[in-house]
């Protein structure tokens, strides 16, 4: 296939910042020309990089609750994404549960995040039993019909790729499809421009750090009764429906931040002596990003945290996400020597330039990959 093949780029909804909106942003470094086609946009709500991209949405984006809500929409989405067209010559989608459906005749790259942890990991996606959610009741009755729109989209499907090995066994398990492994880039430049933030005004450098979306399985909140009643400062940096129920008891020694610019981020990360992470994560992206600035972790022993952090050398695991365990571990940390460049040199192992070079070469090459 020439290089010259007409690529677009597609994804589920650019309604918030995460690790897979920034995976988005890669993408468009490496197809400049590309339109991202998506069910939703919410620029407010996501990276303002996306601003000046060709942002193609379905009739669903009318609607403004779906736009900050995209939960609100899911009995409209499998319906929307298969009404997306997309008309290229290769379609690149990064997905976690509707890009890969959208309506794409040409060949289809799946950059596969998780199959739909709302599908197929449903309790965990909803922080409990499905019953006792309010989302639980309806969703359980759709998973059927959605099970199967699901499954035959995946089908469809020229070549998947997995972000971690823990994704590339559920592709495996889920759709019977193989999938290359392409971890994604951490995006975060150490060395650009910082921005203080008003909120950490009067905060000396030296503090424990989440970022994360504030969504039950994050266990945020899991980490914030860790350091309650603990003389240890804590930043967490994220938005999310959990919100209004965690800033409800917020201790003193806790900042909730939202809405950070990446150069406020970055002077939020270069100022944390360690990161917290104990979320289930299908790829452990931000002890990456930590280690871009030499600040070590502490992670849950699990999914894709398995895959990005060096125990003993980059951080150190607690076993569940236990508030007594992540303060063991916590306290573990600030006695551990910690060699910054070791640090460093783990996160140049995640650029983007190796990531780019990779997604061009098996997006514009022949094969079919089924």
């Amino acid at each position: 296939m020439s290089t010259r093949a007409h690529v677009a780029i597609a994804h589920d909804y650019l309604t918030q910042r995460g690790g897979a909106e920034r995976v988005v942003l890669s993408l468009m470094r490496a197809f400049p020309e590309a339109p991202v086609h998506t069910t939703l946009y919410d620029p407010d709500g996501t990276y303002p990089d996306f601003a000046g991209a060709d942002i193609r949405t379905s009739p669903l984006n009318r609607i403004g609750a779906f736009r900050r809500d995209h939960r609100l929409a899911l009995p409209l989405l499998a319906p929307a994404a298969s009404r997306m067209r997309v008309d290229a010559d290769v379609v690149v989608a990064s997905s976690s549960g509707w890009a890969h459906g959208f309506d794409a005749p040409g060949r289809t790259v799946v950059y596969c995040h998780n199959p739909a942890r709302w599908l197929y990991q449903t309790d965990e996606y909803l922080g409990g039993t499905a019953w006792r959610s309010p989302l639980g009741p309806p969703l359980l009755a759709m998973r059927p019909i959605l099970k199967r729109w699901d499954r035959d989209r995946a089908a469809q499907v020229d070549v998947y790729l997995a972000n971690s090995r823990v994704v590339q066994q559920r592709i495996a398990m889920t759709y019977g499809r193989d999938a290359e492994l392409l971890p994604p880039p951490h995006g975060m430049d150490a060395s650009a421009s910082r921005e203080p933030v008003p909120e950490l005004a009067g905060w000396d450098p030296g503090y424990a750090l989440v970022v994360s979306r504030l969504l039950p399985y994050k266990n945020v909140d899991a980490v914030i009764e860790a350091v309650r009643g603990t003389g240890r400062r804590l930043v967490v940096v994220g938005r999310g429906p959990e919100e209004a129920r965690l800033r409800a008891t917020l201790p003193a020694n806790v900042r909730l931040l939202g809405g950070l610019s990446d150069a406020q981020l970055r002077a939020v990360y270069a100022d944390a002596d360690v990161l917290v992470a104990a979320s289930h994560e299908d790829f452990g992206l931000t002890p990456l990003e930590a280690a871009a600035f030499g600040v070590p972790s502490v992670a849950l022993r699990g999914g894709g945290f398995l895959e990005t952090v060096v125990e003993g050398e980059t951080g150190l695991f607690f076993d569940s996400p236990e508030p007594e365990l992540i303060t063991a571990a916590l306290e573990k940390s600030e006695h551990h020597g910690w060699d910054p460049d070791r640090l460093t040199k783990r996160a140049e192992e995640f650029g983007e330039a190796r990531f780019i070079d990779r997604i061009r070469s098996i997006a514009l090459r022949q094969d079919r990959g089924k």
